[in-house]
């Protein structure tokens, strides 16, 4: 695998892992919706966001430790999967993001030196 490719393995599981976390939390702002003020919504919607909250912390640890990030994400969409099994398409939408970043972390970790041009 050349450096640019392995450059390329290492970033992306990163990226996508913040952009994953940023789109589960756009669902958080239907905590303003139904006619409510932004003050008694605003509970609901920081509630709402602790999920995209627990994925940063999870970038910030696999930052150096992908191993921790592949297998977390991947613990995520499984246990997404289960809990919404009845919405396939929920899984697909929310579970294949999250198996996607789990699986690219593992790739990442298994090519080591990534991000150094000698490695």
């Amino acid at each position: 695998m050349t450096y640019s490719m392995r450059r390329t393995l290492h970033w992306s599981s990163r990226a996508l892992g913040i952009l994953t976390a940023l789109f589960l939390g756009v669902f958080a702002l239907d905590a303003f919706g139904e006619g409510t003020g932004f003050w008694s919504a605003l509970p609901r919607f920081a509630i709402h966001l602790l999920p995209s909250l627990v994925l940063l912390a999870v970038v910030g640890i696999a930052w150096r430790r992908a191993w921790v990030g592949g297998l977390v994400f991947l613990a995520l969409a499984v246990l997404y999967a289960d809990m919404a099994r009845a919405h396939p398409l929920w899984i697909l939408t929310i579970g294949g993001p999250l198996a996607l970043v789990g699986a690219l972390y593992l790739a990442s970790w298994a090519r080591p030196h990534a991000a150094s041009p000698g490695g």
